[in-house]
This record gives structure tokens, C-alpha cells and sequence, in this order.
């Protein structure tokens, strides 16, 4: 009997993995198992020969154990790359950048800090214009009140001035009101005496007398040099006046030593 021998590469590659290996040895385990069984029904099935034995051959392979799936590689980190050397050009090109940027943010903080300062100086502007119009507004308004205090004074002086006027004017005609007290209301010349007429006789007599409440003549005489002839008709010529009484407090009083001289001249 022929021996058969049943065999699957394994293959050696290293990026084989362990599913691989797996399925190769159940496999070949398989072919084994179906090979004997196929062998074991044949053997049954065929007339047994007396004079020979049957010899069956087996060979038995060794499967070699699965490799374990070596680890997934790392890849190596980027080796640091030098920098070449700068060129000398390009530094001073680097330097005058920088430089240049310098310059630009200091002219832009030199532009804040200069409209700050504008800023700063508008607003002190504006508070010293707002200061100078409250003091004008209370200038003026001082002035106002003092205006209208002088015109109030000035009325009012006014007002004093008219009053004091109208009692001047109130007194004046209580003055005069008084004086005219002692003019006569009725007052007639004396009679001029034949007798003086003829003989050419001239001269004056002075007569004192009382005026009364009611305003006559009360006790009538003589005062001073009077010609004798001229003595009845200045007596008779003062009795006959009459006079507005004077009043005081609102009544009515005698007045005494009032004068009145007569004049007698011949035309």
C-alpha cells in the first residue's frame, strides 16, 4: 500500500499573522482525521487475504507552533532637523524688520498716548468753559437781583418822596388853612371923620381886639398913637368884621391880640 503523505506549507513570511497559522493547522488536522476514517472503510469493506497481512504506513507532521504577530511598529520619531546656518544677509534683513515693527508700535502708543493727551486737554477745556459760563450766569444773575433791588429802592424812595410830599402839600394847607383863619370873611373901611375932612387931618390907628369861636370881634381897643377924631369909627369899623374861626383838634377857638390897622388919607 502506497503511503500518502498529506502536507500544507506554513508559510515562513514574517507578515503572516496568527489567524493564518490558526487555519493552516485545522486544516491539515482535518485532511488527517478524513484520511484515516476513508482508510478504516476500506479496510472493512475488502476480502481479508489469509496468506498476507496488511501494513499500513503512517507519518506523522509536526505542525510548528504558531508565531505570535510580532508587535505593530512605532514609528521612529523625526530626527530633529538642524537648522542651517542663517545667512548673514538675512539676519540683518530679520534685524531691520524687528526694528521696524519697533517703530511702528511705538509710533502707535506715541499716537495714544497723544490722543489721550488731546482727549484730556478737551475735557479740561470744556470744564474750564463750563466754570466760566456758571460764573457769567451768576454774575449776571447778581446783577439782575441788584437791578431789581436799586429799582425796588429807587420805588420805594419814591413812594417816601410822594408821601412826604403829600404831607408837606397837608401841611402847607393846614398852614394855610390856619393863616387864612385871620383874613375876614366881611371887613369895611371906617367912616373917614367930618370934622378930620375939613380941618385936612391924616393918620393911622391900630386896633387890638379877640376873635371869637364864631368868628367876631370881641373887645375891641386901642393900641399905640391914634388921633382922637379917628378913635369911634376905627372901633365901630372893627366890630363889624367878621373872621373864620381857627380850628385846632377840629374844634373851633378865640384867637386874642389880633391887629388890624386903619389908614385914613384924604384922596
Amino acid at each position: 500500500m502506497n503511503c500518502l503523505t498529506l502536507g500544507a506549507p506554513i508559510p515562513q513570511s514574517g507578515s503572516s499573522t496568527w489567524r493564518d497559522h490558526t487555519f493552516a493547522g485545522g486544516l491539515a488536522l482535518a485532511l488527517h482525521a478524513g484520511l484515516a476514517l476513508v482508510l478504516l472503510q476500506l479496510a472493512q469493506e475488502a476480502p481479508m487475504a489469509p496468506a498476507v497481512a496488511a501494513v499500513i504506513k503512517t507519518q506523522l507532521v509536526t505542525l510548528p507552533a504558531p508565531v505570535p504577530p510580532p508587535p505593530p511598529a512605532i514609528p521612529d520619531a523625526p530626527a530633529p532637523v538642524q537648522a542651517a546656518p542663517e545667512p548673514i544677509v538675512e539676519r540683518k534683513s530679520v534685524e531691520r524688520a524687528d526694528l521696524a515693527l519697533k517703530r511702528v508700535e511705538e509710533a502707535r502708543r506715541e499716537e495714544q498716548r497723544r490722543v489721550k493727551r488731546e482727549q484730556r486737554l478737551e475735557a479740561e477745556r470744556q470744564r474750564r468753559e463750563k466754570a466760566e459760563q456758571l460764573q457769567h450766569e451768576l454774575a449776571a444773575r447778581e446783577a439782575a437781583q441788584r437791578e431789581a433791588q436799586i429799582q425796588q429802592e429807587q420805588r420805594a424812595a419814591q413812594q417816601a418822596e410822594a408821601q412826604r410830599q403829600a404831607a408837606l402839600a397837608a401841611a402847607r394847607a393846614e398852614a394855610e388853612a390856619a393863616s387864612r383863619q385871620y383874613l375876614p370873611i366881611a371887613k369895611e373901611a371906617p367912616d373917614y371923620p367930618q370934622k378930620a375932612l375939613d380941618r385936612g387931618i391924616e393918620g393911622e390907628c391900630t386896633v387890638t381886639y379877640t376873635v371869637t369861636a364864631s368868628g367876631r370881634v370881641e373887645n375891641p381897643v386901642i393900641a399905640g398913637n391914634c388921633h382922637p377924631l379917628f378913635v369911634r369909627p376905627s372901633i365901630a369899623a372893627a366890630k363889624s368884621f367878621r373872621y373864620q374861626p381857627k380850628v385846632v383838634n377840629g374844634q373851633a377857638v378865640a384867637v386874642a391880640n389880633v391887629k388890624n390897622t386903619f389908614s385914613y388919607r384924604i384922596q
